[in-house]
């Protein structure tokens, strides 16, 4: 039987991460053997890999460090194809494939904007991104951006469009339908208590959530709402300070990575994407399939997308404080119908993903 090897950094608790786990398991469901390999194994997604699923240590070196194993690894077992996620891992995958010489299948997922992670990042791998792309993508057997704006930015860093197609990630899955009806026990969920804004996402500077906590106080200047922000971060301390310094310690809520995000989001009165970039934000499908209404920036890429250029809710520029408020109150105010938002969501589906990776990895 072919067999499918899947090549990670870890499972931290990201977007990208989560996705893996929902495409990795639907494959496994479906009968295909799956080797997942970490160079650590480590993250809070790692219990919520199904235990089909062949999980490999490299023991929790630095990823190019793990190129040697990868490239051991790929000599011994020389599964039908090899599927990486992220910019550094990509390039580890590509490289060792062609170190082993093996007929393996590379296929790479790319889920940002490689263009804008080099424009906002700070740290030598990110401002390095784009060369990287360049340099190693073409040696991939297929490109899989998770949406065209993704795509288009790959094309435009002058990757061959006949390498490339769009997938859509995996968000909505069974779990997610059974997961937003569990109860949420923090007190702001209560009946009869003000409107809660819900934000998710880790706490660094591709999310903007500084910009969200400043529309929050445009929005109490007419509703009294509250904003619960879910993920954890580096930016956790200047995050708090500046809650501190609007004075609104009583109305800003940070409790960290939730197991269950999905509860969360379905029992919010509005869902706020504030990012400066993203490449489909699982966040927004995920709160969408819960039937809450949505804000989000119009932020390259994916959005614009996910909510058929404002059909399925309101996007806004990028780190427009009075155009999120407005769009927040506007949002409160008339609702978009749940189930239309539902419907959208689910178009997103684990199944449609699954049908067209088993496809491009040839592994069905």
């Amino acid at each position: 039987m072919a067999k499918l090897t899947v090549f990670l950094t870890s499972l931290d608790g990201g977007g990208a991460e989560r996705s893996m786990v929902n495409l990795i398991n639907g494959l496994v469901q479906q009968g295909i053997t799956v080797d997942l390999i970490l160079v650590k194994r480590e993250g809070p997604f790692v219990p919520l890999v199904d235990p089909q699923v062949n999980m490999i240590d490299f023991g929790g070196k630095r990823l190019i460090a793990s190129i040697g194993d990868l490239v051991n690894y790929l000599k011994r077992e020389q599964p039908q194809a090899l599927l990486s996620s992220l910019e550094d891992t990509n390039v580890v995958a590509i490289a060792a494939k062609h170190l082993a010489r093996v007929a393996t299948k590379v296929v790479v997922n790319v889920q940002n904007t490689v263009s804008q992670e080099f424009k906002h990042g700070t740290s030598l791998k990110k401002r390095l991104a784009p060369i990287m792309v360049r340099l190693f993508y073409p040696w991939s057997n297929a490109i899989v951006p998770v949406s065209q704006g993704v795509a288009d930015d790959l094309i435009k860093l002058g990757l061959s469009p006949q390498l490339i197609q769009v997938i859509h990630n995996p968000v909505v899955t069974p779990e997610i339908a059974q997961k937003v009806n569990e109860p949420v026990t923090h007190p702001w969920f209560a009946p009869n208590q003000p409107p809660v804004i819900v934000g998710v996402g880790r706490l660094d500077k591709q999310k903007d959530f500084p910009t969200l906590i400043r529309a929050l106080a445009k929005v109490r200047q007419q509703i009294p709402a509250r904003l619960m922000i879910l993920g954890e971060g580096s930016d956790r301390s200047s995050l708090e300070a500046l809650v501190k310094q609007l004075d609104l310690t009583e109305a800003v809520a940070l409790p960290g990575f939730v197991n269950n995000p999905y509860a969360y989001m379905a029992k919010a009165s509005v869902f706020v994407l504030s990012s400066l970039y993203e490449g489909l934000p699982t966040v927004l499908i995920e709160a969408m399939a819960g039937g809450t209404p949505v804000v989000a920036t119009n932020c390259p890429s994916g959005p614009w997308e996910i909510l058929a250029g404002g059909k399925y809710g309101k996007l806004v520029e990028i780190g427009d404080i009075q155009g999120i408020a407005q769009a927040i109150i506007a949002t409160l105010q008339q609702p978009l119908d749940s189930e239309l938002l539902k419907q959208r969501a689910f178009e997103f589906s684990l199944e449609k993903s699954i049908e067209k990776y088993t496809q491009i990895l040839q592994v069905n």
